[in-house]
């Protein structure tokens, strides 16, 4: 089931696991702002830290493959649970923004719907592109290349694609294609907040996109869409899946 926030129970353990890590990660959020759990600080014995937190050894458990599917926590087979290198405040956003995401049926859709859409209106592009718009997507890769704050890379990268599917020409395409844009946003920057190599990844393929599209060639364009949508597709519906596996 879905991990969404609920009420915790009152022991704090909670019968729902969404309960739990809503519990778990208020806890730790708590130890991390105080110094306590500083990044690349490795969490007590499971034991220990269960009574710490009042929960049981088993809801711990999904409370922390939660927290390590969000990119919050890293589990090191053999040598125990740590904290990512994330900043606090990027810690919390990004907790938290998966497991909305998790609860959140209709990101399937629209995440599918990109995959559609996406590739064909920069093939399209390709064949109907400007030199200004051109030069302004330029200027957007370089731009992009020396973000490093989540939200300002993945707004970059929003308007990247608005330019190239305004280039079509075909406003209903743009209008479609907002919406979808708008809807998988916050899916966008949390892959951005854990992914450590985000801003290479999105450098490359972009230029991979930029150059077909200066070539004005439809079907690379098509290729490099493609690719780059299918890679963030699988990126976050993998994590999804994970975390929304019945307990």
């Amino acid at each position: 089931m879905p991990l969404t926030p609920t009420t915790p129970a009152a022991d704090g353990s909670g019968d729902a696991t969404g309960s739990v890590v809503d519990v778990a990660i208020n806890r730790l959020k708590k130890r991390i702002e105080s110094g306590e759990f500083s990044p690349g600080h490795r969490l007590p014995p499971e034991t220990v830290l269960a009574h710490e937190l009042e929960l049981s050894r088993p809801s711990l458990r999904e409370a922390v493959r939660a927290l390590a599917m969000a990119g919050v926590l890293e589990v090191r087979r053999g040598d125990g649970t740590f904290v990512t290198d994330l900043r606090p405040d990027r810690l919390v956003r990004a907790a938290v923004g998966f497991l909305d995401l998790a609860g959140d049926t209709g990101l399937d859709e629209m995440l599918e719907c990109r995959k559609v859409m996406e590739p064909g209106a920069t093939a399209l592009a390709a064949t109907r592109i400007d030199a200004a718009t051109l030069d302004r997507l330029q200027e957007r890769i370089e731009r992009m290349r020396t973000l490093q704050d989540a939200e300002e890379l993945v707004r970059e990268d929003l308007a990247f694609h608005t330019d190239i599917v305004a280039a079509t020409g075909n406003r209903t395409l743009v209008s479609l294609l907002e919406t979808v844009a708008q809807r998988t946003a916050r899916a966008r920057i949390w892959r951005a907040l854990v992914k450590c190599d985000v801003v290479t990844w999105t450098h490359e393929q972009h230029l991979d996109i930029y150059r077909a599209l200066r070539a004005h060639d439809s079907l690379s364009a098509f290729a490099a869409a493609h690719r780059h949508v299918t890679d963030v597709d699988t990126w976050v519906r993998e994590r999804l899946d994970a975390i929304r596996e019945p307990a």
